[in-house]
């Protein structure tokens, strides 16, 4: 009995004493915590998204409280009026951001996607994604498995089963970015939230040429560039055959919706541009007849050889006067006609005869 009560008393002793030492080590090598952290810590939101960057809210109270510059600090749960009231408390600059939303980049719905196979593994995007491209023809397109919903802490987006895909309710979105973190494709991009929830953006990421999109994807960017041309802004660039929109220098002209020729540039909060009527095209002029060129001159034909002087018939003995053969004219040459070769030179004039002289009579007596 007695073993068992200086045991005891052993032990107690040991534990009082160990006490004593932790108390002074504590108090010796205790770390003040500035008591800001806790206050900044409630004006939090308390969600613990990790948004922000941080763990936690915890941690997100420790850095805005310790760094002089809070300018690249930022809260999307609390958004910019949470900001400016811990600005305001801790007597620093608060840090000035667009509102933002979460968008899904990806239009292929079952209709303009069809599956070419049927994946019968886990349902998770992220185990789909490690073993093959997936369920369709299109390598980059959403995968349809919800990691993103289970990843959404303000039940912000939810899975559409006509369509296959997720959609984002702009009201409850915080814009912690969790979603995004989720999509192993990366289809989900934050973008600036607009008034009344109006968006224009480019509902795919393929990055495969035209053709190959087309046979994948009805709803596919070609990477076409004609919403490139049309916008006025500078908002639209293509790169490696997928257009993008800036959505900080986009103005919402609308212009490059009724450009697409595969629909893959979304609207939402807004009705499309009327499409103006074409006119008629006007009636093609009847080509001008070219006046005919003047038939060439043609060649002078030849003059035509002198001809031969006849010979002098012989001038009879009672005859004194002699006959002298007239020159034959020469002929003269036949004006050529248009087109019409040249006449052929004049023959040769025939020599003239001589008449034959009369006998004279004889008179004898």
């Amino acid at each position: 009995m007695e073993v068992l009560l200086y045991t005891i008393l052993t032990l107690c002793v040991l534990g009082v004493l160990a006490a004593v030492i932790l108390y002074f080590v504590a108090q010796k090598f205790r770390v003040e915590e500035d008591p800001r952290i806790d206050e900044v810590e409630k004006m939090l939101p308390g969600a613990n998204c990790g948004g922000c960057g941080f763990a936690g809210c915890r941690g997100m109270a420790d850095a805005l409280v310790k760094r002089d510059d809070i300018s690249e600090l930022f809260c999307p749960v609390g958004g910019g009026d949470c900001m400016k009231a811990i600005a305001g408390y801790l007597g620093k600059a608060a840090a000035e951001k667009q509102p933002e939303v979460a968008t899904v980049r990806c239009g292929g719905t079952c209709e303009k996607r069809p599956r070419t196979n049927e994946y019968n593994g886990a349902r998770s995007c992220a185990v789909a994604a490690s073993l093959y491209v997936g369920e369709t023809g299109c390598a980059f397109g959403c995968l349809g498995f919800g990691d993103c919903v289970a990843a959404c802490v303000f039940d912000a987006i939810h899975m559409n089963p006509q369509t296959g895909l997720p959609e984002v309710d702009p009201d409850k979105c915080t814009a912690c970015g969790a979603c995004v973190k989720a999509c192993p494709k990366m289809v989900i991009e934050l973008r600036k939230k607009w008034p009344k929830n109006r968006a224009v953006y480019v509902s795919c990421v393929s990055k495969d040429k035209g053709a190959v999109v087309m046979k994948a994807c009805k709803a596919g960017c070609i990477g076409c560039g004609k919403c490139e041309k049309v916008c006025a802004f500078g908002a639209i660039t293509v790169t490696n055959n997928l257009a993008y929109i800036d959505p900080q220098k986009c103005k919402l002209c609308r212009k490059c919706v009724n450009e697409c020729p595969t629909g893959a540039i979304k609207l939402v909060g807004m009705d499309p541009l009327p499409k103006e009527p074409k006119a008629p095209a006007a009636p093609k002029a009847a080509p001008a007849e070219a006046p005919k060129a003047a038939p060439a001159a043609p060649k002078a034909a030849p003059a035509a050889p002198k001809a031969a002087p006849a010979e002098a018939p012989k001038v009879a003995p009672a005859e004194k006067a002699a006959q002298v053969a007239p020159k034959a004219a020469p002929a003269e040459a036949p004006k050529a006609a248009p087109a019409e070769k040249a006449a052929p030179a004049a023959p040769k004039a025939a020599p003239a005869e001589a008449p034959s002289t009369p006998k004279e009579p004889n008179h004898e007596s």
